[in-house]
Order: C-alpha cells, then structure tokens, then sequence
C-alpha cells in the first residue's frame, strides 16, 4: 500500500504487513506459557485424579443415655449459677479474663516480632527450667519441700485450713 503511493526511495523502508512476534521472556514471577500442546496424562495419572466422595455420619451410641447426662450437667450448672450471689461481678471477671488473655496474646505476638528476642527468651526458659530441676526436683528432701509448698497453697486456696 505504502510501496504504489510511495517513491522508489521511500519503498525500502515500508514495513511488512505483518511483525514477526518477538520471543517469550521468561520471568521469575509468571511462569512462561509455550504454544507447544500438552501431553497427554497417563492412565495411572487420571486416576489418580478421580476424586471419591466419603459421606460420614456421626451417630450416637445410645440417646437416652447421653441425653440423661446433659440434662444433669445442665442442671448442675443451673443450680451452680443460681446459688452466686453476685453475678454481675463473675461476668466483669469472666470479660476481664478474656480482654487479659486476649492482650497477652497481641503482647507474645509483638515480642515474637522482633529480631532475636525469641531466642534470648528461649535460652532464658531453659535456664530456668534447668534451675527448677535441680532446685526442687533432683533431690528428695527438695521434692518433699515442693509437694508441702504446693499443700500449703491448696489449703491457702481452698480455705481448708486446720
């Protein structure tokens, strides 16, 4: 088209009706697509590509049984609820306990974050842990201190103090 309305000169330098396409380049993020067909999967490979189902029930062994011990826990829990005086005071503890344990947790993950800390505090959870057992567990009269210790607690806890 060019060539006819052009001068001679000018003919040479016309582009060809068609580009040639210039060459895949491979990069490290896509993976190169080629034009060349897909061989065809073995027959060991489609089947080992066919999917099965498995339907599971869960099914209990004996109703009345089960349903005759979640009527007692609830029961129970009931008459443990209605004999606190003081209700509105567990729930703000129950709440404070979840916002605690929720806050040590975004406090573990921050600590965790930064660069060898977590292995300082490893290194330090060892050497304590080697403390405790020659401390309190690798002699019997300092075996015999810890179970009287961990008594005492139990009766400071329970009130069972005599």
């Amino acid at each position: 088209m060019f060539a006819a309305a052009a001068p001679p000169a000018v003919a040479s330098l016309a582009l060809p009706a068609v580009l040639p396409r210039a060459p895949l380049r491979c990069r490290w993020v896509t993976p190169c697509v080629t034009a060349a067909p897909a061989p065809a999967p073995s027959p060991r490979r489609e089947d080992s590509l066919k999917i099965t189902q498995v339907h599971v029930q869960a099914m209990r062994s004996s109703e009345e049984s089960n349903s005759d011990e979640d009527d007692e826990i609830l029961s129970e829990l009931k008459e443990k609820w209605d004999a606190i005086e003081n209700k509105s005071s567990v729930l703000v503890y129950g709440g404070g306990a979840i916002i605690a344990v929720w806050l040590s947790l975004i406090v573990v993950k921050a600590l965790d974050s930064v660069p060898l800390l977590p292995n300082i505090l490893e290194l330090v959870g060892l050497g304590y842990s080697g403390w405790f057992v020659y401390r309190y567990l690798l002699f019997k009269e300092n075996r015999e201190e810890l179970v009287n210790g961990f008594d005492a607690l139990k009766k400071r806890i329970t009130g069972d103090e005599e």
